[in-house]
């Protein structure tokens, strides 16, 4: 479809509903570690650094692409090798200043993963101005080649008071919500198009009354 019809309002409303989805409704992410390149000492021959220093991990939402692990034998015996495939939104990356480099580790779960590759998945209608998400490839990285706290959600097989999400706040464009600020840009509300939503983020947490739902989402009173 052309440029005829796909415009600065489409664009704009394409965005927003996609973040919609990624941010208010799948509710996964992933912890995101970049390089500090101002700290980080860099070899002036070969321009590569063994000792990497990092930012604080930034969450960013996603849609995380989870494959079992792969088993491989060899002759020290057999290990478990993860990989994964997150989908992030391109133009909230934008809006956060963040820029997703090879090299650079995240976390899901209990796993850390190096950024092996993140190309943008696909262009808006084509045109190339406009992407629609960064798929990010992670493959596992080997004990001691990157450490940190681990954060949740991890596993419900743990007792850890972050291993299961049991809240989850929509952003919904607010600039800040129950759980501190969001960053959250909605297109259609900066530029005056659509106002802010009348009703406040929904919320999934514990309910703490007799039912044993286990959600206000519901609003079951």
């Amino acid at each position: 479809m052309g440029r005829l019809f796909i415009t600065e309002r489409e664009i704009n409303f394409i965005s927003d509903l996609t973040k919609e989805l990624v941010k208010d409704v799948i509710g996964q992410k992933i912890y995101y570690f970049s390089i500090n390149e101002t700290k980080t000492q860099i070899h002036d021959v070969y321009e590569e650094a063994v000792e990497k220093i990092f930012e604080d991990p930034l969450e960013l939402e996603c849609l995380v692409k989870y494959s079992p692990q792969d088993v491989k034998t060899n002759r020290f015996g057999s290990e478990e090798i993860y990989s994964i495939e997150c989908y992030v939104h391109e133009r909230d990356m934008i809006d956060k200043g963040i820029e997703v480099m090879e090299g650079d580790f995240f976390s899901y779960g209990t796993t850390f993963f190096e950024v092996i590759k993140s190309p943008a998945t696909e262009t808006i209608f084509g045109q190339i101005e406009h992407k629609s998400f960064i798929t990010i490839t992670g493959k596992q990285s080997r004990k001691g080649q990157f450490l940190s706290k681990i954060f949740g959600p991890t596993s419900e097989r743990y007792s850890d008071e972050d291993a299961v999400q049991d809240t989850f706040v929509q952003q919904r464009g607010y600039e800040s919500n129950k759980q501190g600020k969001t960053g959250d840009i909605r297109a259609l509300q900066e530029n005056g198009v659509l106002t802010t939503p009348i009703s406040a983020p929904a919320e999934v947490s514990p309910s703490g009354d007799s039912t044993g739902a286990g959600s206000s989402f519901y609003d079951e009173s």
